[in-house]
């Protein structure tokens, strides 16, 4: 996982500015005891705090069926993404999105739907739920969207072409069999993606893919390799978050 963080606005005001960031989420509530990934939860009045921030400041969540801005981000975009489905979004995001006039998009692994998130056990993660049928039917009522995050969330790239294709083809099906909405837009598990997945997700319909690559979007970026920022409480490698920053801005000034 990438360094550097999402926490506050402030380090982000000048990226922020040269196009569309898209956040990425996994969990929201209390950390369990034993929690091993501890960057993939945060609370829900930190949640609170950093959409109260971002609303103050005149963002407008924005969703990825629209393209990034033709230059910069003017209208001040930005796209939230949960990665997963876990059941303790809904419960202690609902109402934080609401209050703020946000949306957002899960990225639902389909077979898993209602049950644990087994592809952590590996790392001797403490497992949690997964939305179940109707909390993501609670989830859409909101007006919130879904998305696909494979069957069982495996390395794509670490699969046969035929069984990645029926991982990205079959989840797609079985989202929009299953709940009645279009299913547009895919996250790679893992950020584990290469140029044969990635041509495997476009042949299964799908206008966007996301990436857990560091950064903003534009015009220029490829749909199907999208840039996201992960969120999280402070990171104390300040250096390292600053001078990644810095890169980036002189990358958008063309420098």
């Amino acid at each position: 996982m990438d360094s550097s963080y999402y926490s506050s606005l402030a380090p982000f005001r000048k990226l922020f500015a040269g196009g569309l960031p898209v956040l990425t989420y996994h969990k929201l509530g209390p950390r369990p005891r034993g929690a091993r990934l501890k960057g993939l939860c945060l609370g829900e009045k930190f949640f609170a705090r950093q959409l109260a921030e971002l609303r103050a400041a005149g963002f407008k969540s924005q969703s990825l069926d629209e393209p990034p801005p033709r230059e910069g981000n003017p209208d001040r975009r930005i796209v939230f993404t949960f990665d997963d489905g876990f059941a303790n979004v809904p419960k202690h995001g609902l109402g934080p999105l609401a209050a703020n006039g946000f949306r957002a998009i899960q990225f639902i692994v389909a077979d898993r739907i209602g049950q644990l998130d087994e592809w952590n056990r590996a790392d001797g993660e403490v497992l949690a739920p997964l939305m179940d049928a109707a909390q993501i039917k609670d989830w859409l009522t909101a007006g919130h969207q879904i998305g696909s995050h494979t069957l069982t969330h495996p390395f794509l790239t670490q699969l046969p072409p035929a069984k990645a294709r029926e991982e990205i083809s079959a989840s797609k099906k079985k989202l929009e069999d299953l709940f009645g909405v279009a299913i547009k837009h895919f996250c790679y598990p893992f950020g584990d993606w290469n140029e044969g997945v990635r041509d495997l997700v476009s042949e299964a319909g799908y206008r966007t893919a996301c990436t857990i690559g560091f950064g903003v979007n534009t015009l220029e970026t490829p749909p199907h390799a999208l840039l996201r920022l992960t969120a999280r409480y402070r990171t104390r490698n300040l250096r390292t978050l600053a001078g990644r920053l810095k890169k980036l801005g002189n990358h958008l000034r063309g420098n």
